[in-house]
């Protein structure tokens, strides 16, 4: 439920002197707001608001900030991910931030929660300039009661969103015009020089990857879902590509949500109230939920309209990157509250185009740490010249620009859930088979859905296994409703020799990935590594 102040929140306390202040607009009112306010907004044929992020139409992962703090310098994975600041360079960034949103109008201010759990939510407060903006952390954050609202009090986290106005290019350590910093002892993130709202989205996950493991509770940058008998619950981990969001739209369970979890002490939870998927090629036969709940209440950015106001997804003129943000209860299967019970399976995606794994393979708790901290898929061959074979992409923990601990920290307590739930592990290849991209084939997603249903039903947990000779882990022999020689990679491949190539090749890039979370890492996690 969301609900409309019946007064203009002042936000003195928060150096904000504009007098018109929207707090926790309904939908509909953002509508009005965004069409009368924002330059290029407009209504879609099936009720989604379309807006635009301007320049920015991704992340800005090299540009974020963290403060370097005595309280928090200790826990903090430093380095590319996590950029140090000092807090007098933040100072001058939130007062730039400030005195842009104190020139506007009027300003929009969300208060809602992240994580469906009471015990362990945060109390998010989002102020902006844009009605879009507003709209989209309506959508992402979890909306509070009108109760909830009345005693939200004082926020744990406060976003001042001053996108449209850049970083000031000479102040020290700006790396461009956008900045994205982050204060954890201020409570507090300043996004200057962008306007993609999927860097609000992210803030917020950055914040729960460190509050979340200080309470010994694991944040995950995963999809999951749940039994509709028993409660029980999977999670899905995969990079872009790998079938995270399809595989978890599954009409025989619920889902949980499809981004953002913990797992604490009483099950898992998702962080978000949406969901924000790719809209690229969109269409009800390849996605028909989320083709569906793009509707009145969600937002489509950057996406392109016909003369008949209908969206064209196969455009992509502005960016390969259109987005649909939608409440999740939109999705008719969705479990609200999103909360499951403890995890009886964990499922790692990676859609391998060098076609080595296998379609499915079981995993031992130290497998399973060097696999999550891996983070493995593989993209097609690229376009540039000179490139023909298959690019390897390693992201640790499945979510490597949003990590604040070292990402050791993250598989420590995968593996300590995992044991005391006794929790199965598994990865799954959605790519190729039977030789790499090029020479063999995609495995379908109805051999990889049988995949799934066969984990979920307890019937791969007591099938026949063989140890893989490379990589270490168990190859499944069986599946019901998969052919049977697919299942061993080798036997798929015409070329014995090439496989045993391309398989050492495989090792060698991921004991290369791996040297650089080596030191944090136990001789037990580092014995897993394959042998290239």
């Amino acid at each position: 439920m969301s609900t409309q102040s019946s007064h203009f929140l002042d936000l003195i306390q928060h150096g904000l002197t504009v007098a018109e202040v929207h707090h926790n607009l309904p939908p509909g009112a953002l509508y009005e707001h965004a069409i009368r306010y924002e330059k290029d907004a407009s209504i879609a044929d099936n009720g989604a608001l379309v807006a635009y992020s301007g320049v920015k139409t991704g992340r800005s992962p090299k540009d974020k900030r963290v403060v370097n703090h005595p309280d928090s310098e200790g826990n903090i994975w430093w380095g590319p991910v996590n950029v140090a600041m000092t807090k007098e360079i933040f100072a001058i960034n939130h007062q730039r931030a400030i005195d842009y949103l104190n020139t506007r109008d009027r300003l929009y201010c969300f208060d809602g929660f992240a994580g469906w759990d009471p015990q362990h939510r945060i109390k998010v407060r989002v102020i902006c300039s844009r009605p879009y903006h507003a709209l989209f952390m309506h959508i992402m954050l979890i909306r509070p009661t009108r109760d909830e609202l009345a005693s939200f009090g004082s926020p744990d986290f406060v976003i001042y969103n001053a996108g449209a106005f850049p970083a000031n290019r000479l102040t020290k350590g700006m790396g461009s015009a956008t900045s994205i910093d982050l204060s954890l002892e201020d409570k507090e993130l300043v996004i200057l020089g962008t306007e993609y709202a999927g860097e609000m989205k992210k803030g917020v996950f950055t914040v729960a990857n460190y509050l979340a493991p200080l309470r010994g509770v694991l944040s995950m940058h995963c999809s999951a879902t749940s039994d509709r008998d028993t409660g029980a619950s999977s999670l899905l981990f995969g990079l872009s590509g790998t079938g995270k969001t399809t595989l978890s739209a599954d009409p025989k369970r619920n889902l949980i949500g499809d981004d953002e979890h913990c797992w604490s002490d009483d099950g898992i939870f998702n962080l978000e109230g949406g969901c924000y998927a790719k809209a690229t090629n969109l269409t009800p036969e390849s996605e028909p939920d989320i083709f569906q709940a793009l509707r009145f209440g969600a937002v489509l950015e950057n996406v392109v309209l016909d003369e008949e106001r209908d969206v064209d997804y196969t455009d992509t003129s502005i960016t390969q990157n259109t987005r649909g943000a939608y409440p999740i209860d939109f999705i008719q299967n969705a479990r609200v509250p999103c909360t499951a019970g403890h995890p009886t399976d964990i499922i790692f995606l990676t859609c391998d185009a060098f076609g080595v794994l296998p379609p499915v393979s079981a995993l031992s708790p130290e497998h399973a740490m060097y696999h999550f901290i891996s983070g493995y898929t593989a993209k097609v061959a690229g376009t540039e010249m000179g490139v023909t074979e298959p690019q390897a992409t390693f992201s640790p923990c499945f979510g490597g620009p949003f990590l604040m601990w070292h990402p050791s920290k993250y598989a420590e307590l995968l593996a300590d859930k995992m044991k005391k739930h006794n929790a199965r592990v598994w990865l799954v290849n959605t790519g190729w088979a039977g030789g790499a991209y090029g020479v063999g084939k995609r495995i379908s997603l109805k051999d990889t859905r049988a995949i799934i249903d066969g984990i979920h039903n307890g019937s791969l947990a007591n099938a026949r296994t063989e140890r893989d000779s490379v990589f270490g882990f168990d190859i499944v022999l069986e599946c019901p409703g998969v052919p049977a020689e697919m299942l061993r990679p080798r036997d798929a491949w015409a070329d014995k020799l090439e496989y045993d190539a391309t398989a050492r090749k495989l090792a060698g890039l991921f004991i290369k990935n791996f040297e650089t979370y080596a030191d944090g890492a136990s001789a037990e996690v580092r014995a897993a590594a394959p042998i290239g």
